[in-house]
């Protein structure tokens, strides 16, 4: 977990398959490559009330995070993030009423302020929710406590969905921008 809290960027890969979304999250090399396996996710679509949970691998057998709704399904559902035991790290929640016109989150985690998150491009987050084929367009987010960037996540262009992870800060809970990440890909349309 020490090697995690470290890493100044993370890189997120989508594997596609039926029903289900499945992510791997990996070490970002010097050169910008994929390095270590860090964290495999599987979210259901679909789910009544969303839960995810994290492992080391795609075997399933060890936990690292997860994220669970406190609601059934809600445009406004707020997410508490937990550790491999199941104790409290942090929580985020989609602002519904800001992300009509660009996507807006917010996330608590200990020791840091609140953290809003937006989009980075205005004009691309308003053509996303009024052009069916601008969902493949890439969008960033930039995450911000007291106007001091904590971390970014910018999805890349290609057929698979590919995230760069940068995070600044050193307070950031790796495990909650992990988790966030996981959220703007696999709640984003809510």
């Amino acid at each position: 977990m020490q090697q995690l809290q470290s890493l100044p960027r993370i890189l997120m890969r989508q594997r596609i398959r039926p029903m289900v979304n499945q992510y791997e999250f990996r070490a970002a090399e010097p050169d910008g490559s994929e390095g270590a396996l860090l964290a495999f996710a599987q979210q259901k679509r679909m789910a009544f009330k969303e839960e995810v949970t994290l492992y080391t691998d795609d075997s399933k057998q060890q936990p690292v995070l997860g994220f669970k709704a406190r609601q059934v399904v809600d445009l406004g559902a707020t997410y508490d993030v937990y550790d491999a035991a199941g104790t409290p790290i942090g929580m985020f929640r989609k602002d519904f009423k800001q992300s009509l016109l660009r996507s807006t989150w917010h996330m608590e985690q200990a020791g840091m302020g609140p953290v809003q998150g937006q989009e980075r491009n205005a004009a691309l987050g308003l053509l996303r929710r009024f052009v069916d084929a601008a969902q493949f367009i890439p969008y960033h987010f930039d995450f911000v406590a007291d106007q001091t960037p904590v971390f970014s996540i910018d999805k890349r262009w290609g057929v698979r969905d590919r995230y760069t992870i940068d995070i600044p800060d050193p307070r950031a809970d790796r495990r909650m921008v992990i988790a966030m990440t996981v959220a703007v890909d696999a709640l984003q349309g809510r």
